[in-house]
């Protein structure tokens, strides 16, 4: 089992682990990102990116009140202009051990392209389901790509739904990206 990263002032920016979770008062976004498909709130935390949500729905969007959340606006900004954008803002490391490999398999999905389930699973040791769960429990979703894995049979689900506004926004940023769908 790896060592824990370190908390506190001392320890880097993208290795931290953030002590506790940011209060959600009034939906808690620091910033609120227009997108094509609706809009993304972002949450920071302890110098760290912390949440994001897809907001399919909202047309409203939030000017960032601090600079780090400026930041995290402007990188996601960028990417829907550009995917091929590179993520440098430093993301809190939360999550299982399994849930972090996950994750960390899900960064090295390069823009356009995509794995199944089963494939992500295969080169990871373990079992599609499994590797579908801690997709559904990525709090990062856009930086930490798990649209970019599919069911063997078709799109699959997004966010924890097989159906409905979340798949378009799943399928948006796959035709963002440049993927092939099916």
């Amino acid at each position: 089992m790896p060592p824990r990263p370190a908390t506190g002032p001392g320890a880097s920016e993208s290795t931290r682990v953030p002590r506790r979770a940011p209060r959600d008062r009034d939906g808690g976004f620091q910033t609120i990102v227009p997108a094509p498909f609706g809009a993304l709130g972002v949450r920071v935390h302890d110098g760290m990116l912390w949440t994001i949500d897809c907001l399919p729905r909202c047309r409203s969007w939030l000017v960032p009140g601090d600079p780090l959340a400026a930041r995290m606006m402007e990188a996601l900004e960028r990417y829907l202009q550009d995917p091929k954008t590179p993520w440098t803002l430093p993301v809190a490391r939360r999550g299982t051990p399994f849930q972090q490999r996950v994750w960390a398999a899900l960064r090295r999905i390069p823009p356009g392209r995509t794995l199944t389930y089963g494939e992500l699973a295969a080169r990871l040791g373990s079992g599609a389901r499994a590797v579908g769960a801690a997709c559904r429990a990525n709090p990062v979703p856009v930086v930490v790509p798990c649209h970019r894995v599919v069911a063997c049979d078709g799109i699959g689900g997004y966010d924890g739904q097989t159906e409905g506004a979340r798949l378009t926004v799943k399928r948006w940023l796959l035709r963002h990206e440049g993927a092939r769908l099916v």
